[in-house]
């Protein structure tokens, strides 16, 4: 071992290291190093309470680190994180239901529409240009529409 660590007691290490494991989850977010944290923090307090050997601390950090990964995935999975604009990056999405025009006429099945200062590409039925179409969908950057019926 390193010199300078020889006088430090092992229940402080596990204990930094959750804390450093902690530290980096809130750096770096991926909702994985917490849980080898809380693995490391409850080995510190293990050693500390119970006279266990440095290869038991270290065979314990490996049970609890599986177990804490296994339950931590399984709460993840049950409340998943709401995000508040789930459409946020999905333009195309955020586009159905809105009413543009056919700038070009549609042929097999395959045209230009626009929807406000925009022009997209879009697939739907044949229409002349000057129909109003309206959004149903989109595949990628290709809006899905269909035709709307005469006033």
């Amino acid at each position: 071992m390193v010199d300078w660590l020889s006088g430090i007691a092992p229940h402080w290490l596990w204990l930094a290291l959750g804390l450093l494991l902690a530290a980096a989850e809130i750096v770096a977010p991926g909702v994985f190093l917490i849980w080898l944290g809380v693995a490391a923090l409850v080995t510190g307090v293990v050693a500390w309470v119970l006279p266990i050997g440095v290869p038991m601390q270290v065979l314990a950090f490996a049970v609890l680190s599986v177990v804490a990964v296994y339950i931590g995935r399984n709460y993840v999975r049950a409340n998943p994180i709401a995000e508040p604009d789930p459409m946020l990056n999905r333009r195309g999405a955020r586009l159905v239901g809105e009413v543009g025009t056919a700038v070009v006429a549609f042929s097999g099945g395959e045209g230009r529409i626009r929807l406000g200062d925009s022009e997209w590409l879009a697939r739907g039925p044949d229409c002349a240009p000057g129909d109003r179409v309206r959004v149903t969908g989109s595949d990628g950057a290709i809006l899905l529409v269909e035709r709307m019926s005469s006033p």
